[in-house]
């Protein structure tokens, strides 16, 4: 069990608004703007539609909840990385920091910082031939802006999300105010929409849900972190699982539920009926301010991790150092960026996504898990402990498992690639332990 960060460590800036925030912001990327399509197209009516998100929604609060007591355990640099090489050893966390680093965080940022490129052009009216040079732009800039100390990143980041917010509130009195809040268009069944069942519409939808561990990774960086990560965890999810539901039920007021399903862009489709293209040039900026957030929070979480590792002797011995003025892992992140970089040029991030968006989940379950060795191994009392253990974690635990196994049968191809992956670091692990102590690293 390695120290807590020493004094010339991370330095303990972030506050509660900033670390709640941070949750939201981790959270609420593109997808909510542009992808609900495919969970209504797997529904039948409005209603069950809205239970779906607002079930991925608890389920998720569930998981911010047994992450809460880890966070407060383990208020460290790293996260998920910590907890597993803690509980189950160094292979652990390399496989998670490995994955991470190859295609989940990476690919995330990448897939986003596309998506966030395509939105700008139609704001602004770009041409198309702009889009690789603004993905690139846009992530050199949010590296940048974390490069002097978690202060400066985090004042950005608050902005980012609190626009992001404003983005969804004008979407949500958009629909309800301009469609009739409370019309039964909302909630009705659509006689042409024949369901696939509650697993296959749950899945799209709790996809939507991930990044609620990012703050965790920020961990040692978070004043009071064993009263402030509970909170901000608890606090963060109600604000993201309110803003879920309330855009589903803007889109289907104004859309319908057949309408939904057959839209590409449901939030631009709403704000152009309202307000015509100027409304939809609108919500073109809203969303790729939301895609600028999620990759700063993605690339700065993820460096984290990615510093632990070093420190641990499991990775370059160079990532694990923090500026002498700033106590930022620069090197780390500016790997990740490059990285991330170089994926969204090659234009494989959309199939590495594909292979490892399973993993992330399942990543979260296993770390879940570790809940139950640190109850019984460690004598610490946080100042939080998950409600009803052991059985909220097991139901976490279960629901994503068949989430997993679902994903599987659905696209055996996709998901064993993505075993593949995290398997592919077993042999990079037993290579680095050979040729490298953490003297040597």
């Amino acid at each position: 069990m390695s120290s807590p960060n020493p004094p010339e460590g991370y330095v303990r800036s972030l506050g509660l608004r900033d670390a709640a925030l941070i949750v939201v912001g981790g959270i609420i990327g593109g997808g909510i703007f542009r992808s609900p399509n495919i969970a209504a197209q797997r529904t039948e009516s409005g209603l069950s539609l809205l239970t779906i998100w607002v079930a991925a929604g608890l389920l998720t609060l569930v998981g911010a909840l047994c992450y809460a007591e880890l966070g407060a355990r383990r208020p460290r640099a790293g996260g998920s990385y910590v907890y597993l090489r803690e509980a189950y050893g160094p292979m652990a966390g390399f496989l998670f920091g490995w994955t991470m680093l190859l295609v989940i965080y990476s690919g995330s940022t990448a897939a986003v910082a596309t998506v966030f490129s395509g939105y700008a052009l139609a704001a602004f009216g770009l041409p198309a031939g702009l889009a690789l040079p603004l993905t690139i732009g846009a992530l050199v800039f949010v590296t940048g802006i974390n490069l002097f100390g978690i202060r400066t990143g985090a004042r950005i980041q608050n902005v980012f999300t609190i626009l992001k917010l404003l983005a969804v509130v004008a979407l949500v009195v958009t629909g309800l105010a301009f469609a009739g809040a409370g019309s039964t268009q909302a909630l009705s069944a659509d006689p042409s929409m024949h369901g696939v069942g509650f697993a296959g519409a749950f899945l799209p939808v709790l996809f939507a849900y991930s990044g609620f561990t990012y703050l965790n990774n920020l961990g040692g960086e978070v004043r009071d972190p064993q009263r402030t990560l509970p909170r901000a965890l608890g606090l963060g999810m109600l604000v993201v699982i309110s803003a879920y539901v309330l855009a589903n039920y803007a889109y289907l007021s104004v859309l319908g539920h057949g309408g939904l399903a057959s839209s590409e862009a449901p939030a631009a489709d709403v704000m152009r009926r309202v307000f015509g293209d100027a409304g939809a040039k609108a919500i073109a900026l809203g969303i790729a301010i939301s895609t600028l957030g999620f990759c700063n929070i993605t690339l700065v979480s993820g460096a984290r991790v990615l510093q632990a590792m070093g420190e641990d002797g499991l990775f370059f011995r160079s990532v694990a150092r923090l500026h002498p003025r700033w106590r930022t892992p620069n090197v780390a992140l500016m790997l990740l960026a490059a990285w991330s970089i170089v994926l969204a040029a090659s234009g494989s991030y959309g199939q590495l996504l594909d292979y490892a968006t399973f993993a992330d989940w399942l990543a979260c379950a296993v770390t879940v898990t570790t809940l139950f060795w640190y109850r019984r191994h460690d004598a610490a009392n946080p100042s939080f402990r998950a409600p009803w253990h052991p059985w909220l974690p097991l139901l976490f635990i279960g629901a994503v498992a068949a989430v997993v196994v679902v994903t599987m049968l659905d696209n055996p191809t996709n998901a064993g690639v993505g075993v593949l992956i995290v398997l592919a670091g077993i042999p990079v692990y037993l290579v680095w332990r050979r040729l490298f102590s953490k003297s040597h690293v």
